[in-house]
This record gives structure tokens, C-alpha cells and sequence, in this order.
């Protein structure tokens, strides 16, 4: 594996690309608002002639963040599609639904956020409040914040007793708040797969969220697709198996990380970014 090229900004290296797959938290955001510089940066971009898509493993659906980033300052107009791994789910459990359309609702156990629903909205489907039967579980999103693990285990321990299956879309086993970090779903999946549970993995860095995204942008080379992400094991790694080149920023969950402990991850994901960037910034100023 050969090592990454450092560059100071996004105008190093945009003319080599025709679209970018962003990240959101870690890349253009952490738990309290932009980074500094990311609006502009956004919006440059989309100003250069790009295709933007945010690629997020957010279980929320697509329009639920497009309305969020908004909110907190980006331009509506500087990305092309919003997709998170909750549409990508969404839209197979819909493709589902129809197939079986005419039977009985079935039951889910919903894990997510502040209460959200859309996982879930539009949906055949009725919810429940316990493992104990439930026919599956959608896990969207964490509170680890407020929550331990020891609850979650409580929660699911009934249904992974009874090889009730779970699809978990947010595969981000950190995430960031406003106080910083706590376990993100994906850890909450990892616990259920400890306890004999089996779990379909929807968002980076499986292939569905890549597929989705490619069939949106069309005709564009893989070698004109440009990924951007905090994360070596989902971002990098995610783009490394869809085939596609990709940068690294150094914010977001390894802002803290050395040289030799990023060189550490590269080779326990088997991925290495063709850049290195310090921040979502457009130049060095």
C-alpha cells in the first residue's frame, strides 16, 4: 500500500474530479455546528461544477438532513442528493413491503433518536416497544449518550434469544455530540451480533449505499468519483471496495490520532485515502 499525498486545501485536487461523496458529521460538521470554513467550502465546490452528494450513515431518511444542514447554515443549493443509509433502507424494506403486500403487518423494534419515526413513516408496518416480538429489528441510530450499553442489551437480549433478524443503518460505531463522543449504533450491532443475533449492515462501507449512489450519478467514471470522510475503516475503507479514490480529513473522530496511529488503521482496514486533508477547507489561507 502506497502512502497518501498531503494537501493543504480542496483546490489542490478538484479539476482531477467530477463528483464528491461527502461525509457529513466529522467532515463538514461536528455535534455543535460547522467546521469553520465547510459552508464556503460547500458551496465552492458545487460553484466549480461538481456533483455533490453527502454520503452519510445517518438512519434518519434524506429529507430529514437535507432540512438539518440547512438549519445550520449550508446552502440548499450546494449539494445535488443527500443520501443516507436510512433512505437506502427505507427504500428495500418499501421494495419489501410490496412483495408481501396483503399479509399481516410485521412487527418492529425500532432503535433510534430523539424519538424520530421516519425510518419507519410510509410504511406496512407496525412498531413495538420490545424484542420479545418483534419480527425484526430496525436499528437507525443511538443515544448512547443517554443511554449505557447495558440498556440496549436489555432490550435486545429477548430477540436475539429468539434469531429475530436486524438491520442496522448506521454502521458508525463512534459518534459525535455536542459533548463529544459516545457509542454509535453500529457498537449497539455489534452487541447484537454478541449475543447471537444476525445483522444486515446497510451504509458505509457496504455496497448498497455505493450502488445507490453510483446509479445517481450515472455515466461518471469510477476514476471521477472522489470520496471525503473522518472515518478510515467506513469512508476509506467504504471507498477502497467500491473502487472509487478518496480523502481523508484529520477533524471529526481522529482529530486526536497521530501519524503512526492512523498508519495503524490503514493497515488493520486494508485502506489507505490517495489524500490527506487537515480540514474541509478550499485552500490554505
Amino acid at each position: 500500500m502506497s502512502g497518501p499525498q498531503t494537501i493543504s486545501g480542496l483546490q489542490d485536487i478538484e479539476e482531477r474530479f467530477d463528483a464528491f461523496l461527502i461525509d457529513q458529521f466529522g467532515v463538514l460538521r461536528d455535534g455543535k455546528g460547522p467546521y469553520p470554513g465547510a459552508v464556503e467550502t460547500l458551496a465552492r465546490l458545487k460553484q466549480a461544477g461538481k456533483t455533490i452528494i453527502i454520503l452519510s450513515n445517518s438512519g434518519k431518511r434524506s429529507a430529514e438532513n437535507d432540512r438539518r444542514l440547512a438549519a445550520l447554515g449550508f446552502a440548499p443549493g450546494s449539494w445535488d442528493w443527500f443520501l443516507t443509509s436510512g433512505e437506502v433502507a427505507w427504500r428495500i424494506l418499501q421494495s419489501e413491503s410490496r412483495q408481501v403486500r396483503g399479509k399481516t403487518a410485521r412487527k418492529c423494534l425500532l432503535v433510534s433518536r430523539d424519538g424520530d419515526t421516519s425510518p419507519l413513516d410510509g410504511l406496512d408496518l407496525e412498531r413495538t416497544e420490545t424484542g420479545a416480538d418483534a419480527d425484526f429489528i430496525l436499528l437507525a441510530a443511538s443515544e448512547g449518550d443517554v443511554h449505557p450499553l447495558s440498556f440496549y442489551e436489555a432490550l435486545l437480549t429477548p430477540a436475539a434469544r429468539r434469531g429475530v433478524p436486524c438491520l442496522c443503518t448506521n454502521p458508525d460505531k463512534i459518534m459525535l455530540t455536542k459533548d463529544g463522543t459516545a457509542f454509535g449504533a453500529g457498537r449497539i450491532a455489534e452487541l447484537y451480533e454478541e449475543l447471537g443475533g444476525t445483522v444486515r449492515w446497510i451504509g458505509k462501507p457496504f455496497p448498497d449505499i455505493y450502488t445507490t449512489a453510483r446509479d445517481f450519478l450515472g455515466s461518471t467514471a469510477p476514476e471521477k468519483i472522489c470520496c471525503i470522510g473522518d472515518s478510515i475503516e467506513h469512508d476509506i475503507g467504504g471507498a477502497a471496495g467500491a473502487g472509487l479514490k478518496s480523502i481523508l480529513v484529520t477533524t471529526g473522530i481522529l482529530e486526536t490520532a497521530s501519524d503512526a496511529e492512523r498508519q495503524a488503521l490503514f493497515a488493520e482496514h486494508g485502506a489507505v485515502p490517495d489524500f490527506i486533508l487537515p480540514a474541509f477547507i478550499w485552500s490554505e489561507r
